[in-house]
């Protein structure tokens, strides 16, 4: 297949960006039926994958990835309450750093949803884009965490101008690469002859090289920081088991989906059980650092007890 050809992963894996992709390869339908149907330019549009799961009716219109999209809609909630209970830190260190990282989740849920679904159906105009923004808000959501793994070490000072710029900067330049190299990849411009369709070695490189490298930089900060900052090795252990949850999802998303999707008869597939374990990884992301903040709390506590002296002080008087 060669390196940065989405064939072998699309057959096997019911991505969203597969239904926009071209391969010069055959389309594999199922384990024993190959499909040599090409367009007049020679490629095949789109790559569809041994087993995906079955879509459903509702209201006269067709929901694709029922199960995934239950996942998802779960995922909302949790990101909204991880957001609520991250602000409601007011002296945490990187509290708004964080709170902005969820925030960008939030949206890659809501736009995951959109592609998923069917709300912008395969093979419409729209489509491409959706997937193209999907793809840049899992991006910028990478190359945050890559800034936001640096903060433990105290090179700057978090929630000032500086320390809130870098971190919309990286997410900025996340989001702008991932887009215009999935958008040129998808629309095949023909002012570009370096991204097509069918070559997509860039947004291979960018989704799975680039992105993995960011998140790779953001777990080792993490790690440091937990071993020989503030040696919390608890806050070490859901770093690891975030890292265990995404491995997981990953294995199960690119190497188990089409066994598990013909396991249970088409009603789910691989992405039902990687949704899972990517919130479950972006749930330690939470829990680590509300670890190693919660001894930030301190003054906050000071202030309440202040208050309760004086308002005690005040009622003395009045009797």
């Amino acid at each position: 297949m060669g390196f940065g050809n989405f064939a072998s992963i699309c057959s096997k894996t019911p991505l969203p960006l597969c239904s926009v992709v071209k391969s010069s390869t055959h389309l594999l339908l199922s384990d024993d039926k190959t499909v040599h149907d090409f367009d007049p330019s020679g490629l095949t549009m789109g790559i569809l994958p041994r087993c995906y799961a079955r879509s459903i009716d509702v209201a006269n219109t067709v929901v694709f990835q029922i199960g995934n999209a239950f996942v998802n809609i779960g995922a909302l909630g949790v990101i909204l309450f991880m957001i609520y209970s991250t602000r409601k830190k007011y002296t945490a260190i990187g509290r708004s750093e964080y709170s902005f990282l969820f925030e960008l989740c939030l949206g890659l849920i809501v736009f995951t949803l959109v592609v998923d679904c069917g709300v912008s159906p395969p093979g419409s105009a729209s489509y491409p884009y959706f997937v193209a923004v999907q793809i840049a808000f899992a991006g910028a959501c990478c190359w945050t965490m890559a800034v936001l793994g640096f903060l433990g070490f105290r090179f700057w000072e978090d929630g000032t101008h500086k320390s809130m710029a870098l971190t919309r900067g990286s997410a900025f330049i996340g989001f702008v690469v991932n887009f215009l190299v999935a958008i040129f990849s998808f629309q095949a411009w023909k002012s570009s002859s370096t991204f097509t369709s069918s070559n997509t070695m860039g947004l291979f490189i960018v989704m799975y090289v680039l992105n993995a490298l960011a998140l790779v930089c953001y777990i080792i900060c993490q790690l440091l920081v937990s071993f020989f900052v503030i040696s919390n090795f608890w806050a070490a252990g859901a770093v690891l088991l975030g890292v265990f949850f995404l491995f997981a999802g990953q294995l199960i998303i690119y190497a188990f989906s089409a066994a598990i999707c013909t396991g249970v008869k088409h009603y789910i597939d691989g992405l039902f059980f990687g949704s899972l374990c990517n919130i479950f990884a972006l749930m330690m992301v939470y829990k680590t650092w509300d670890m190693t903040t919660d001894d930030d709390l301190e003054f906050s506590v000071s202030v309440h007890k202040g208050n309760n002296q004086e308002v005690n002080h005040m009622l003395s008087y009045n009797f």
